[in-house]
C-alpha cells in the first residue's frame, strides 16, 4: 500500500520545495532520519525553534514519511524531536509573514457576493473573509494536513516519542500517530487561542482522538495538561519517567515487530477508514477486510501454528 496514491497532484509543492531544499547544501537539515534495523526513526531537528513546523520543516518531514511508506523493510515508525521540546506547533514568524501586514476589514454582515461557498467557510456572522485570502497561509494549512493525512495513510503504525513540550500543530502530530509514548516531563496543549487564533486544524485530530468535551476544554481554554492527565485522556498510551522513555518506545515497537506485518498493515487501513463510515458500511468493510486476511500465508501459518500449539514463523519476522 501506498500511502500518498490519492494524493500525487497535492504533493507538487511539497516535492518542488523539496528539490530546492536539496540545493542548499549549508543549510543542516530539519528532519533526520536512521533506520535501525525494521525500525525508522524520524527526528524533528530544529531545537532552536522548538521544532516549530515551519513549511521547510513540513516538506522534509512530508518527503521521509513519504520515502519511508513506500519501503517495504520498515515495520514501525518513531517520530522524535531534538532539544527541549517535542514540537511547538507552526512557526508564527513565518505564519505573519504570510499574512501580511493588512487585515482583512471587519465586516458585520459581509456581502454574500464576496464569499466563497458556505460550505467552505465559518458563519460570516462570527469571522470576516478576506477578499483574497493569502495564498502562502493557504498551502501552509494545506501542506500540514496532508502531513498529518499521510501519517494515518501510512501502512506501518507511527509512534510518537513525546520528550518535552507539544503545543498547538505539534499536539496535533502527536495525536494524529497512531501511538504516542510520552515522558513524565511532557505537556500539552493547543494554545492558539490564547492568541486569538482557535485552533481549528488541530481540533480535527483531537477530536478523534479525545472524548469531545476533553478535547473541547482544552481547544478554547487553551491551558497545558500534563503527561498523566494526557494519558487519562486518551492523547498518549504511556508514560514513563524520561530516562525510560527510549526503552519503552523501543519495547513497544518489539511488540509490533512480534506481529505479522499484512495483519499490522490491513489492520491499519481498516482501522482508520472504518472510522469515517456509519456502522453498517463499516462492518461491511470490516468483513472484506477479514476475508482478505485469511487469505494471506502469514495468517494461515498464525492459525495452523495455533492449532498445532507451536510458535508461527512469519514470512517477513
Amino acid at each position: 500500500m501506498n500511502m500518498l496514491e490519492d494524493q500525487d497532484q497535492n504533493q507538487n509543492q511539497d516535492q518542488n520545495l523539496d528539490q530546492n531544499l536539496d540545493m542548499l547544501h549549508a543549510e543542516p537539515p530539519l528532519v533526520k532520519r536512521v533506520q535501525e534495523g525494521a525500525i525508522a526513526r524520524v527526528t524533528l531537528a530544529r531545537p532552536a525553534q522548538f521544532n516549530a513546523l515551519s513549511s521547510a520543516l513540513l516538506a522534509q518531514l512530508s518527503n521521509a514519511l513519504r520515502q519511508i511508506a513506500a519501503d517495504a523493510s520498515v515495520r514501525v515508525v518513531v517520530i522524535a524531536a531534538e532539544g527541549k521540546a517535542f514540537c511547538a506547533g507552526h512557526d508564527l514568524q513565518e505564519m505573519l509573514a504570510m499574512a501580511g501586514e493588512t487585515r482583512p476589514p471587519r465586516q458585520s454582515d459581509p456581502s454574500p457576493q464576496t464569499l466563497p461557498s458556505p460550505q467552505t467557510l465559518p458563519s460570516p456572522q462570527i469571522l470576516p473573509s478576506p477578499q483574497a485570502p493569502p495564498p502562502g497561509l493557504e498551502a501552509l494549512f494545506a501542506q500540514c494536513s496532508r502531513l498529518m493525512m499521510g501519517i494515518q495513510r501510512m501502512p506501518q503504525p507511527v509512534i510518537a516519542r513525546v520528550h518535552g513540550l507539544a503545543t498547538a500543530a505539534g499536539c496535533q502530530l502527536v495525536a494524529m500517530c497512531d501511538l504516542a509514548v510520552a515522558s513524565q516531563a511532557a505537556r500539552f496543549a493547543v494554545s492558539g487561542v490564547n492568541l486569538g487564533l482557535f485552533c481549528s486544524t488541530p481540533s480535527v485530530a483531537l477530536s478523534r482522538n479525545l472524548g469531545r468535551k476533553q478535547a473541547f476544554e482544552m481547544l478554547v481554554t487553551g491551558e497545558f495538561i500534563d503527561a498523566g492527565q494526557a494519558l487519562a485522556r486518551g492523547l498518549v498510551n504511556l508514560v514513563v519517567p524520561a530516562q525510560e522513555l527510549d526503552a519503552a518506545v523501543d519495547a513497544l515497537c518489539a511488540r509490533i515487530l512480534a506481529k505479522p506485518a499484512v495483519a499490522i498493515a490491513a489492520g491499519k487501513e481498516l482501522f482508520y477508514r472504518q472510522l469515517e463510515m456509519g456502522i453498517e458500511a463499516a462492518y461491511q468493510l470490516a468483513g472484506q477486510t477479514m476475508v482478505c486476511n485469511m487469505m494471506a500465508d502469514d495468517t494461515r501459518e498464525g492459525l495452523s501454528a495455533f492449532v498445532e500449539k507451536r510458535r508461527p514463523a512469519w514470512a517477513a519476522a
